[in-house]
C-alpha cells in the first residue's frame, strides 16, 4: 500500500474512515479481499508470495495497514516479508501499543516500512526508520512512502480532497479521489533517491507505469456495528477492473 488517507474519531457516524491505494508490480500474484480460510475473522487481500496483506479489517474492529518506506540504501533481498506485520496484528488480540512495542524490541530487519495498527479504542503508527511508536490522537492523517503526514504533494493535495469528502462521505467519492493521475510540479517533487522520471511518475496518486502501478483502491468506513469494506482492483495490462464490497459485521 503506497498512499493512505485516514480519519480517526472525526466523523459522527464512522470512527474510522480510510481511503488508500496499493501500488505494486503487476506480475506479483495477489488474491483480492476475502475472508481468510485460516483466519475467518479477517477480511483482507493477500499477497500470494509472502502470504501477508497490505491492509485488512476484522470482525472485532481491528485494522492494520502497511506502506513501504522509500529508502533504497536500506533494502535487503533477504529481508522477511513486511506483509506479515499486518496479518500478525489482525490475527492477534494484543493491544496496538504492545504489538508495536514487541516489533520495536525484536527489530527483525524488515525492509523499510510504515505500519498503522488499531482496535476499537486506539490507533498507533510505527516506522522502523524512526523506531518511534506514535499514539494517534483523533484527527485526519496522510501517509505515503515517507513518514506520516510528510508534505509530499500527493499527500497534502489528496488530504485536502479527503477532508472535503468527509462532510458526506461516500465510497464512490472517496474512490474518485484515489484515481487522480496528476503528477507534481518539478519543484515540489520529494527527493527519495530514485531517478527524476521515476520520482515524477510516482508523485501521482494513481500510478501507471510499465509493469508497475496502482493495483487496487480500498475504502473502509467503520462504526460500532459494522465495517464497510470496498476494494476496487485494476490491471493496466489487462484493463480488467474488479469491485468487491463487503459488510463486516462486528462480533
Amino acid at each position: 500500500m503506497c498512499t493512505i488517507f485516514l480519519s480517526w474519531q472525526q466523523h459522527p457516524q464512522f470512527d474510522l474512515i480510510v481511503a488508500a491505494n496499493r501500488d505494486e508490480y503487476y506480475r506479483r500474484p495477489t488474491t483480492p479481499a476475502h475472508y481468510w480460510q485460516d483466519a475467518p475473522h479477517v477480511f483482507a487481500g493477500r499477497d500470494d508470495i509472502g502470504r501477508g496483506t497490505w491492509m485488512g479489517a476484522t470482525t472485532n474492529r481491528r485494522f492494520a495497514a502497511l506502506t513501504n518506506f522509500r529508502n533504497l540504501d536500506a533494502i535487503s533481498d533477504n529481508a522477511p516479508s513486511r506483509g506479515g506485520l499486518t496479518s500478525d496484528f489482525l490475527n492477534s488480540t494484543t493491544s496496538p501499543q504492545d504489538y508495536l512495542a514487541n516489533i520495536q524490541r525484536e527489530d527483525l530487519n524488515h525492509n523499510p516500512y510504515n505500519l498503522l495498527v488499531g482496535d476499537k479504542d486506539t490507533l498507533c503508527y510505527y516506522s522502523n526508520m524512526s523506531k518511534k511508536i506514535i499514539h494517534l490522537e483523533p484527527g485526519i492523517y496522510g501517509l505515503s512512502n515517507g513518514y506520516l503526514d510528510a508534505p509530499w504533494p500527493k499527500v497534502t493535495e489528496g488530504k485536502k480532497e479527503f477532508i472535503q469528502a468527509l462532510n458526506m462521505p461516500s465510497q464512490d467519492e472517496l474512490l474518485s479521489i484515489l484515481q487522480n493521475k496528476a503528477v507534481a510540479a518539478d519543484n515540489l517533487l520529494p527527493k527519495t533517491g530514485v531517478p527524476y522520471g521515476m520520482e515524477k511518475a510516482l508523485s501521482a496518486l494513481f500510478i501507471e507505469l510499465a509493469g508497475y502501478g496502482t493495483r487496487c483502491s480500498t475504502i473502509i468506513m467503520r462504526n460500532k456495528k459494522e465495517t464497510l469494506f470496498t476494494e476496487k482492483s485494476y490491471s493496466l495490462e489487462t484493463q480488467v477492473e474488479r469491485l468487491i464490497t463487503e459488510t463486516i459485521l462486528t462480533t
